[in-house]
Parts: structure tokens; sequence; C-alpha cells
């Protein structure tokens, strides 16, 4: 992993400006300042539709101190393509001679799901981009549905917790994997628990050639119904927990970025959110969905480590 100079990093200004209109305690501008903090050159920046755009972006007013574009919420990886595309060929001729990096973001709603064919259609291209989901677990910004990387049991609006059903019955897609499967040349998985390692995997991302992606676990307050002050302590336990595994895939070889010294219980990472209160709910208990996630999570921890070499 790269080195990081923090005195320099910290007189970096932020890609946002302030009085952006994301909700209180949100950890998205965070995971943008982060992901943009170790980038040197200029960056055009592509957003899906979701939160972010729709927040930072009021017509007629942007809070980005950097070019950027909103494209539609399932063409996040054609339009970032066709920028490259254009800056490749006017560079060619001439009008251009800046090194410009191109950073497409998007929500695991405009990821996971509606941009999938997009960015899967980009990667396979080949195109020089970095694409950050901020993968908050839902959709947030039409009101807390469940998407296709909301995690099994998770109380949604379209997968609501009850007495006939404890809530979304299905396991995460493991979009990671699967972009990782495009034999792309990075691809990584972080989170907001360490900002060093979130800083330098973008970095890295930015500056290797071709396609690089990065899935940023990024708590809702609202969704997760957390305090937003704890989002460090329950990104951490999403970690320890290996919820979240930490690690990246460069040229096709696995390594690991974080292994817990002292593991915690998967039901220690549920137990601190309100999205699982339903299994803990006195009388009505079900860590019978506990225990099952807790053996999925051992279960995928086991397969990380083994592409891992460990």
């Amino acid at each position: 992993m790269c080195a990081l100079n923090i005195k320099e990093l910290t007189k970096k200004a932020s890609p946002l400006t302030q009085g952006h209109r994301m909700c209180p305690g949100c950890g998205a501008p965070t995971a943008i300042r982060q992901a943009l903090m170790g980038v040197d050159d200029p960056v055009v920046v592509v957003s899906a539709t979701g939160c972010m755009e729709v927040s930072t972006t009021v017509y007629p007013y942007s809070s980005w101190r950097m070019p950027f574009m909103h494209i539609a919420f399932e063409n996040a990886g054609a339009g970032i393509s066709g920028i490259e595309a254009a800056y490749k060929v006017l560079r060619k001729r001439g009008r251009i001679d800046k090194n410009i990096k191109f950073v497409a973001f998007g929500g695991d709603g405009g990821t996971y799901d509606i941009g999938l064919q997009s960015l899967s259609g980009a990667l396979e291209r080949g195109h020089d981009f970095t694409y950050i989901c901020y993968n908050n677990q839902g959709y947030m910004n039409t009101g807390a549905q469940r998407s296709s990387a909301t995690p099994q049991s998770a109380n949604a609006t379209t997968s609501p917790a009850g007495s006939a059903v404890p809530g979304k019955l299905q396991r995460a897609k493991d979009l990671t994997e699967i972009v990782a499967a495009h034999d792309i040349p990075y691809v990584a998985q972080t989170s907001l628990h360490n900002p060093f390692d979130l800083i330098a995997k973008v970095k890295r991302a930015v500056e290797t050639p071709g396609p690089a992606f990065v899935n940023v676990l990024v708590p809702c307050p609202l969704f997760w119904k957390i305090n937003p002050a704890n989002q460090m302590e329950i990104c951490q336990l999403a970690v320890d927990s290996k919820f979240w595994p930490v690690y990246e895939v460069a040229n096709g070889e696995y390594s690991l970025s974080y292994e817990p010294k002292n593991p915690r219980r998967l039901e220690d990472f549920l137990r601190a959110q309100g999205r699982y209160a339903h299994l803990f709910k006195k009388g009505a208990e079900r860590l019978d969905l506990v225990e099952a996630a807790q053996r999925d999570a051992d279960e995928s921890w086991a397969k990380l480590l083994k592409k891992c070499g460990r």
C-alpha cells in the first residue's frame, strides 16, 4: 500500500464546499472527501442519481469544486466511459495536455442494481477510470427500500420485518467479487473505519491504468437507525465481525488488508443497529437467523482467506 503524507493531505481542499444538503451525520461526504484526498491530478467526476447527487447539485447550485456530471441512475458507467474516450481523442489531437483522472460515484442502488449493466460494459471495454460505490445497503434517496446490497434479515420499507417475514429474505449480492470476475487491474473493499486505508486504496485505484473499482461501506444513520456519532464504531464492528472484509485484488492477486486480532461476534454488529432490532425483540427473538448469518460470515471469510493464500 502506498505511503501517505498526512500533513500534506490535511492541507488539501475538500472536493465539496460547505453547505451541501446531505443529511446531518451522513457518511457519504466523508467518503467522498477521503476518496479524493490522495488524488494529485485534476479529476472529472460523474455521479449516478442518488442521495449524493440530488443533495450536492440542487439547481442552479453545485457543491463540487471540480468538473461534475450528473448522469441517469443507470448510466454512470456509460457516462464516465464517454468522457474518458473523448479525453483520449482530444489529447491525441493536442487539444488537451493535462493528465486528467476520471472518477464515477454511485450508491449501491445505482451500482449493484440499476447501473450494473452499464458498469460491467465499461469494465469489459477497459476504460481508464475508477468507480467508487458508497454502499449504504439500500435505496436511501427514495425512502429506504431494500437493494441487492441489503443484508439478509434487515428491515427495509420494501422488506419490512413483521410476524410473518423477518426482514429481507435474501442474502446480499457480493458485487466486489462480481467486479473482480471481470479481471480488471484493481478491485478493493474498504470502509470508513480506517481513513488511511480508504485514501490509499482510492489513490492506488486512480493511479492504476485501466478500470478500477472500490466498494466503500458507508452507513446511513436513518436507515441503519444508529447515532451518527457512532458511525466509525459501527464500521469497526463491521470489519471486526468479518461482516465486511477489507481486502484488495490487484491484477488477480488477492491480499487481506485487515485481519481482526480480537474478532467480534456478528451479533455485536447487528445489535448496534435498529434495522435488526426485530431479531432481538423480547419474547420473539430470532437468534436462529443471527446464528445463520454468523455461519455465512464465517464461510465467506474462510473463502477469502483461501483466495489470499492463507
